[in-house]
């Protein structure tokens, strides 16, 4: 039983999420609905990005200028 515990409590902590974010070079051209990206182009100010959430079918992508951590981004390019 205490294997059995000690194997659950350790799979919780393989399911934690990162605290890194990825900011894409170019926008996504597929998001699923109320997926989030983060996008580094010339719409925003310097020191802010994109924050690009996904949505339904017939409804427009929201798109918001955001200050991004230095310590939590990763800069890489979008990948179709």
């Amino acid at each position: 039983m205490r294997i059995l515990m000690s194997a659950v409590v350790l799979s919780f902590f393989g399911c934690l999420p990162c605290s890194a974010q990825t900011i894409l070079r170019s926008e996504p051209l597929m998001l699923a609905p109320y997926e989030v990206a983060f996008v580094k182009d010339a719409s925003c100010p310097s020191g802010k990005v994109m924050k690009v959430t996904g949505a339904i079918r017939g409804l427009h992508r929201r798109k918001a200028c955001v200050t991004m951590p230095g310590e939590q981004a990763s800069l890489v390019a979008a990948t179709p």
